[in-house]
This record gives C-alpha cells, sequence and structure tokens, in this order.
C-alpha cells in the first residue's frame, strides 16, 4: 500500500488559519486600533494594521506592496500545495509538518490584505524600551514552519551522512574479507 501524500497534513493548515482569523476578528471585535492591555511585563495585546511584511517593510510604500504581497503569498500558496503532494506524510512527516504551517501563515495573511488592505497584528514583545515588531498567529506558524524546516534539514543532511559513511565501511570491510 503506498503512503498518503503530505496533503494529509493540509488539516493542520486549516485548523492554524482558523485560529489565526478567530484570534484577529477577537482582536477586531474588541480593541481600537493602537489600543494596549499589558498581560506581561514584557507582552503586550495590541491592535496594529501592518500594510508591509514582515517587520513592517514596505509599510510606507504607495500601495502596490499589497498586490506584491498578494501575489507572493498566492505563488508560495501554490508551491507548497505542490510539494505537499510529493511528499509522503509519514515518512516526510516533519517536513511536511512544516509546510503546512508556513502555508497557514501564508494564507491567514493572504486572507487580511484580500479583506482589509493590511494585516492585523496583535502580540507585541518588549524588552525595557526594546519593542519587538508585534505579530499573528500566521507569522508565529511561519516561524514554527521555517525552524521546523531548518531542522528537517539538519536532520536530513546527518542522515545522509550517516548512510554514506555506513556504506563506505561496508565496502570496505566487505573489500578486506575478499581474497
Amino acid at each position: 500500500m503506498n503512503e498518503p501524500s503530505g496533503w494529509r497534513w493540509l488539516p493542520l493548515t486549516a485548523v492554524v488559519i482558523a485560529l489565526d482569523q478567530l484570534t484577529k476578528w477577537l482582536i477586531e471585535k474588541n480593541f481600537e486600533l493602537y489600543e494596549r492591555v499589558e498581560v506581561l511585563p514584557v507582552l503586550d495585546i495590541t491592535r496594529l494594521h501592518n500594510t508591509g511584511a514582515a517587520f513592517s517593510m514596505l509599510a510606507d510604500a504607495s500601495g502596490w506592496q499589497r498586490w506584491f504581497f498578494t501575489l507572493l503569498a498566492m505563488g508560495v500558496g501554490v508551491a507548497i500545495v505542490v510539494w505537499l503532494g510529493r511528499l509522503k506524510a509519514k515518512s516526510q512527516g516533519l517536513l511536511a509538518c512544516s509546510l503546512s504551517l508556513i502555508l497557514a501563515g501564508a494564507l491567514g495573511n493572504l486572507i487580511d490584505r484580500l479583506r482589509l488592505g493590511h494585516v492585523i497584528d496583535f502580540i507585541h514583545a518588549h524588552w525595557g524600551n526594546a519593542y519587538f515588531a508585534a505579530f499573528n498567529v500566521a507569522d508565529s506558524a511561519i516561524t514554527v514552519g521555517a525552524a521546523l524546516l531548518l531542522l528537517d534539514a539538519l536532520l536530513e543532511s546527518r542522515r545522509g551522512k550517516a548512510q554514506s559513511s555506513g556504506s563506505g565501511q561496508g565496502k570496505a570491510g566487505s573489500n578486506e574479507a575478499a581474497p
């Protein structure tokens, strides 16, 4: 029996998108723009609108960035769905999971761009007077997905090295035993 494809991980994508959209809806309904509530001495919940990319990059551009990031997210989304279809759900599970999270983040923010023209960010970490860029559930999914992607690449690299050193020793050992 064939192993199912990485599409088996798409329910994770759907759950993360739903959580992202639910939290953004709650922020929209309960917070005015720039309203802030301190949750911890290092963490605030606030409502911010980001028309740019990560860290508000290009936020002050003339509006073209909305469509650029929309097209970029659509292209990345299609590429990830195709890639997931070529993966094996179990034996390549970490890679499929990471791609599913990245897809969820890209689509969660894409929904905001199409619906609102900006992305709603609301998690704002800071240390003293140093404030980090605000983010949301979609951004978190992209970050965790990227970290898992790097972990998968590292583990795959180590497996490859172990296999090649193991097969090299096996050949040497068998050659030594041959008359």
